[in-house]
């Protein structure tokens, strides 16, 4: 396995091309049985309740939530009420060869991004521990990733994530401001009514 060798904060690793098309399409496939059992659902903003432009549903112990009363963690779909399905072992194989943490990922957070959708800059930081990565995995249409500081303001590295790159930021680059400005249409053909699909893989309590 080989890093792409770019100039980006310490603690971030950049690896493009992680899964081949069949791992590609086995992951779609798990991911269609979550969302069978998870559906996506619209979050919403806190207090004004305005939606995110992406869709999201989540897979293992624990799942991240957004909506009017705050961003949390819970173990139940807020739509549906039921338990989060079990996380597929592909993922926790994935996290296992890149997150170089001795602890399982207790949460995937999995955004369904249309051709507009964007995600603004922000931090990951509603877990009670920071001491395990953040493992990011791309699929479907290519997408502009931009990866700042720890800080609010200043400039952003701009990384092109095409379908089956993965990223993990931790350490110093655990709390990096990060986003996606602009996702490409019709860039792929894995998905079969288009769009990205990002996976994040979290640890969310101590260990």
């Amino acid at each position: 396995m080989q890093e792409a060798q770019t100039h980006l904060p310490d603690g971030f690793h950049f690896f493009p091309s992680f899964l081949d098309q069949a791992a590609q399409n086995a992951l779609v496939e798990d991911i269609r049985g979550v969302v069978a059992q998870a559906p996506l659902f619209q979050p919403v903003m806190p207090r004004s309740g305005k939606p995110l432009s992406v869709k999201m549903s989540n897979c293992g112990p624990l799942g991240w939530v957004a909506d009017i009363n705050g961003y949390r963690y819970q173990d139940r779909h807020p739509v549906t009420g039921t338990p989060w399905p079990a996380m597929p072992p592909r993922l926790v194989d994935i996290w296992q060869q890149v997150a170089d943490c001795p602890a399982q990922p207790e949460a995937c957070l999995i955004n369904h991004y249309g051709e507009a959708a964007k995600m603004g800059l922000h931090q990951d930081r509603d877990e009670q521990t920071f001491d395990a990565p953040v493992v990011s995995i791309s699929l479907g249409d290519t997408a502009v990733f931009r990866i700042g500081g720890t800080k609010r303001g200043g400039k952003t590295l701009p990384i092109t994530l095409n379908s089956g790159d993965v990223i993990v930021f931790g350490g110093p680059a655990r709390l990096c401001y990060h986003g996606i400005s602009r996702v490409y249409p019709d860039s792929s053909t894995l998905l079969k009514g288009g769009g990205r699909l990002n996976l994040t893989l979290r640890r969310v309590t101590p260990f």
